[in-house]
């Protein structure tokens, strides 16, 4: 009925003015949205994974939760798989990287420790902060010595528990990489556990697409999260450490105890993706030929420059500005995003663009001739 909530429509009236309205929009136009970096979303590599996973008999719901009968072995055969393939103790699937990172959060770290975390990272991060018992503190974005500032100031206080560091290999919405060496550095200097979510690393970035953080991911105080999701064309996400974490996890982690498995058939893809980084690396080297043209055409054509990675961010500013931009590139044949707060920080709407192999040079080069062409007529 017609105002049976007015406070909802008085805040969605407000996001409207403010130009924060978030909709639903079909796929449509040259992809520079996604996370399918190596386009294995739509794959025959995939498909044929999930035609040969049926024929076998794998079946398509798991109907129960893990602890309960939904424990298949395809969930089994992917968790030893992941865990050599990334070269970690154990590994944990989970329905997805949001809901891995909330596990993670709101069990690992016990009450009296800290959990100390980069300022841009991700919201999943922040909800598993919020339902966990641990201390909380952030540091200025990739900044180390800011973090050891931080913890120092804990410890200084009386803090006297474990410290877990909480980063981001690859930064969603800014395209660049964590000082995983250093941070590193701090966390073996001062007893912490380096929690890393490489979710727009993994494929990518690191030897085979392991990760930013493949070598050091084997020791007894690194945790890595890698979603499944993304680069690796399924869904889903592996949580890799120490078995003794995992098992922690499977004991206590709510979001794993009281949820349905994940699809035994999408373990299944997961599988085939990660025989498919390992067996084919020609496919990582053709998306990075991809992210190189387009770093430069960016720099080229627009004068964009500094990018580290697959995400290339055009910061705009203005809300309302950034989506009438993303409507101009929509309405030219591309699918583009604006992101605005509380994703980014206020003031830095931006548009978000991804470079994966479902879009090539060609394509590549005209968006930007197009996006300098709206830039300039849209300042």
């Amino acid at each position: 009925m017609a105002g049976a909530f007015p406070r909802h429509e008085t805040s969605l009236d407000a996001l409207r003015n403010r130009g924060r309205y978030r909709q639903l929009m079909p796929r449509d136009g040259h992809d520079f949205a996604s996370n399918d970096y190596l386009g294995l979303a739509g794959s025959d590599v995939l498909r044929a994974a999930a035609a040969d996973a049926l024929a076998r008999g794998v079946p398509v719901g798991a109907g129960g939760s893990r602890l309960l009968r939904g424990n298949d072995a395809e969930h089994q055969q992917l968790e030893a798989e992941a865990a050599a393939f990334f070269g970690t103790e154990a590994a944990l699937f989970m329905g997805g990287g949001f809901t891995a990172n909330q596990a993670i959060f709101s069990t690992l770290p016990q009450q009296g420790d800290l959990v100390l975390y980069d300022a841009l990272i991700h919201a999943s991060t922040h909800d598993g902060m919020r339902l966990g018992r641990a201390d909380t503190r952030s540091f200025a974005h990739s900044d180390v010595e800011d973090a050891a500032r931080v913890l120092k100031d804990w410890r200084a206080q009386g803090g006297e528990g474990q410290v877990w560091i909480a980063v981001e290999a690859v930064y969603s919405m800014d395209g660049d990489l964590a000082p995983l060496d250093a941070l590193m550095a701090l966390a073996d200097a001062t007893g912490a556990v380096l929690v890393v979510d490489e979710a727009h690393a993994t494929g990518v970035f690191g030897n085979l697409g392991r990760g930013l953080a493949h070598d050091i991911a084997h020791r007894p105080n690194v945790l890595s999260l890698h979603t499944c999701g993304k680069a690796l064309g399924a869904s889903g996400a592996l949580i890799c450490g120490p078995s003794v974490l995992i098992e922690t996890l499977i004991n206590k982690a709510r979001s794993f105890i009281y949820a349905t498995a994940p699809s035994p058939l999408n373990a299944a893809l997961v599988r085939a993706a990660l025989y498919e980084l390992r067996d084919n690396p020609a496919r990582r080297d053709r998306a990075w030929e991809g992210i190189s043209h387009a770093q430069d055409e960016a720099k080229r054509l627009c004068g964009l420059a500094g990018f580290q990675s697959q995400i290339l961010p055009v910061v705009i500013g203005d809300d309302k500005r950034t989506m009438a931009l993303a409507s101009a590139m929509q309405a030219r044949g591309y699918d583009i995003r604006g992101i605005r707060p509380p994703t980014v920080p206020r003031g830095t709407s931006r548009l978000r663009l991804s470079i994966t192999l479902n879009t090539g040079a060609e394509v590549v080069t005209a968006m930007f001739e197009d996006l300098a062409r709206e830039m300039e007529t849209n300042p």
